[in-house]
């Protein structure tokens, strides 16, 4: 009886040496397959952050692609992973809030190398690469969904949305006034930077507002707002990390990433589609699938310049309407699908990681954390998010889905939904979330200022 290299098995009359050297083999393949730190193999992460360490001490460490590609997956599922093994909290988003704010710290007090700094940060604004990690999953999400349950998704979910914001600002504002607090403080520097949309389409255009109604410093007005807009993101992540795992102990409560039951029908339908899907999408159509999502954000940013809807928004209708018209073929959906799961396992915090260097100040964080401002900000989460679970499951959507779609509504921006939606294990909701995000955001802010004008006038 012989055998190949490649075989598994251990013939009988194999001599001791030969069964010895398989053995080996095989024990150093488990430690491959098994023993890993996020996704990436013991092996490869230990020598990730030997490499790492040895351009760190040579005082250089270049900001490359390939360099940071090595470096943001190291830090982002190392951070990851510490999150995953806390004891209790391990499940309720803590490895999303650890990718995002350990980073944030150790930048603020000196623990993580200059040059790590420095080669992300040019990395992370030079690229944009946060914009091409949503429109993947953007994309692949829409068309990874239902045609019925998509159109009934879009049309339903404005709703709950529309109520737990009402609702969350009346108790928002209830609690600030029963701690003794400015009703004016409360609305515009609290509860609005909450709902304002994130950082670029929130917290920004706020300052810019309130820097020419109030005649304050821009600049002094951002530092107010910015806090209270992680603060928001933060809340939001951890009570989507709680709805994930109520969803897990009342499954009844939850279509596991989709807003609508789905009929018998629908479910045949549904069936058939992956049928088609069960075969291996090839190179050319995962390359394909990837092509897709970057030109239909190249249409969103066209759409920007011309009527100034939101990059993002702009290509998440376009990827509807395509979905909804058969606009592309199935193998291609395939493709966009492999796009979509490649960026959610692999590329999630890495991102988390980068944004928590660049772009997460963790000074103007801690000096949010008063006793007045958590009790309001936790205070209009937790009532914009409980109104849209029980709005939802009044309407006949799945509440904790549309719930963790209505914390993105307090998110921080792009960064807070993958945020969010990671540690509720709903990175599917994208486009959702977006429409939360992006739509919500900015209609608050416009509407807002626009009475805070007239107000002082």
């Amino acid at each position: 009886m012989s055998t190949t290299d490649d075989s598994f098995s251990v013939p009988q009359t194999q001599d001791p040496i030969a069964l010895k050297q398989t053995s080996v083999k095989e024990k150093w393949w488990h430690i491959l397959d098994t023993w890993k730190v996020g996704i990436i193999p013991l092996p490869l992460f230990v020598l990730a952050g030997a490499l790492i360490a040895i351009d760190c001490l040579g005082g250089k460490l270049p900001s490359d692609i390939v360099v940071m590609v090595a470096t943001l997956a190291f830090f982002g599922f190392a951070c990851g992973e510490f999150g995953k093994r806390l004891p209790i909290v391990g499940k309720m988003g803590a490895a999303a809030i650890c990718a995002t704010f350990i980073p944030s710290a150790l930048v603020y007090y000196g623990l993580l190398p200059d040059v790590v700094v420095d080669s992300t940060t040019k990395f992370f604004k030079s690229t944009n690469i946060l914009y091409l990690y949503i429109c993947c999953i953007i994309v692949g999400s829409i068309m990874s969904m239902n045609r019925t349950t998509l159109i009934q998704g879009f049309l339903r979910i404005f709703f709950p949305m529309l109520c737990g914001e009402v609702v969350g600002m009346i108790v928002g504002m209830g609690v600030g006034v029963a701690l003794g607090m400015e009703p004016f403080q409360i609305f515009f520097f609290l509860i609005l930077p909450i709902m304002a949309g994130g950082v670029g389409e929130g917290a920004i255009p706020l300052s810019i507002g309130y820097a020419a109604l109030l005649h304050i410093d821009q600049g002094v007005a951002l530092g107010r707002i910015l806090p209270i807009v992680m603060l928001g993101s933060l809340t939001a992540i951890v009570i989507s990390g709680c709805l994930n795992q109520l969803g897990k102990r009342y499954p009844h409560l939850t279509g596991e990433g989709e807003l609508m039951p789905a009929s018998e029908k629908e479910r045949k339908n549904s069936t058939a589609a992956s049928a088609v899907f069960s075969g291996k999408a090839d190179v050319s159509t995962i390359a394909s699938g990837a092509l897709l999502a970057v030109l239909l954000y190249m249409v969103g940013m066209l759409g920007h310049r011309i009527i100034g809807l939101p990059a993002p928004v702009g290509m998440l209708f376009v990827a509807v309407l395509i979905k909804l018209c058969h606009g592309v073929s199935p193998r291609m959906l395939e493709g966009s699908q492999v796009v979509y799961k490649f960026f959610q396992t692999s590329v999630t915090y890495p991102i988390l990681f980068a944004v928590g260097v660049a772009i997460t100040p963790w000074q103007e964080l801690v000096n949010a954390f008063t006793l007045s401002n958590l009790l309001v900000i936790v205070s209009t989460v937790c009532a914009l998010v409980g109104t849209g679970f029980l709005v939802g499951k009044k309407i006949g959507m799945h509440p904790i889905d549309v719930a963790i779609v209505s914390c993105c509504q307090s998110g921080q921006g792009g960064t807070g939904d993958v945020a969010i939606l990671t540690a509720g294990n709903r990175m599917v909701l994208m486009p959702f979330a977006q429409i939360a995000t992006r739509i919500g955001g900015a209609i608050n802010v416009s509407v807002a200022l626009l009475v805070l004008g007239n107000f002082l006038i």
